[in-house]
């Protein structure tokens, strides 16, 4: 394990110096994942807000870590951090509640068309049950964005928040954070988004790639890679009954 001997000591003295050495090896963890959260819902919080509270992450996961297990520290310290984010954000309670209606309002509109058409539904179809435009509709889904990323997080993060077991170094987090049954549901739930959708679900977040990567990617702009993120998340929301 990379740098074994302080962790070492650190375990055996509990001294703080050695804490703060540690903090400081790990704190450019803490901005990857600030990072990648800030682009998402950058507009409703400072980037230094990220770091802040995900340095709270950063310290449990330091305490609570255990270097008898072959596991790598980072796989377990990002669901400290990514958790320690999304409680905060929970805590302030920032989503206004229009933002809080309009998703739900997408919600059940997703699941109204489809349900009478048997099958997925296309956008100018949701739109069309939304009795909206299709260019309303695409700017309400950026507008959902930030909101249905944070659900879907929340999820994620709660399942077992308290009680992470520690498995393979090779887990990757969301395999460490579900359980069996909830990924075997997630899987076959994205593998029923469209193939687009499924790109961008899977590149956020199985492969940490930014909204300006992924859109290099599929060749299209930032926002529209925020909109078949939002229409993603609202689906999966469906499935997995996300408030």
């Amino acid at each position: 394990m990379e740098h074994q001997s302080l962790w070492q000591h650190y375990k055996q003295n509990h001294d703080l110096q050695t804490k703060n050495e540690l903090i400081e090896k790990y704190i450019a963890l803490v901005k990857i994942i600030a990072g990648r959260l800030y682009t998402s819902y950058g507009s409703n919080v400072d980037y230094d807000d990220l770091v802040s509270y995900g340095i709270f992450g950063l310290i449990d996961a330091i305490e609570k870590f255990d270097i008898n297990k072959n596991v790598k520290f980072e796989t377990y310290a990002q669901i400290r951090i990514r958790g320690a984010i999304i409680d905060q954000l929970r805590n302030l309670d920032w989503v206004p509640r229009s933002i809080r209606q309009k998703s739900k309002k997408i919600e059940d509109a997703y699941a109204k068309a489809e349900n009478r058409l048997g099958r997925s539904v296309l956008d100018f179809e949701v739109a069309q049950e939304l009795e909206m435009s299709i260019g309303d509709f695409h700017r309400t889904l950026q507008q959902i964005n930030s909101f249905n990323i944070v659900s879907l997080e929340e999820r994620l993060s709660d399942t077992h928040h308290n009680q992470i077991p520690i498995g393979d170094e090779n887990d990757l987090p969301e395999q460490i954070i579900c359980n069996k049954e909830e990924r075997l549901l997630l899987r076959s739930s994205i593998e029923s988004l469209s193939e687009r959708e499924k790109t961008v679900v899977t590149l956020y977040y199985y492969e940490g790639f930014t909204y300006k990567e992924i859109g290099q990617v599929l060749d299209v702009s930032e926002s529209r890679v925020s909109q078949l993120h939002s229409k993603a998340i609202v689906r999966l929301k469906g499935v997995l009954k996300l408030g």
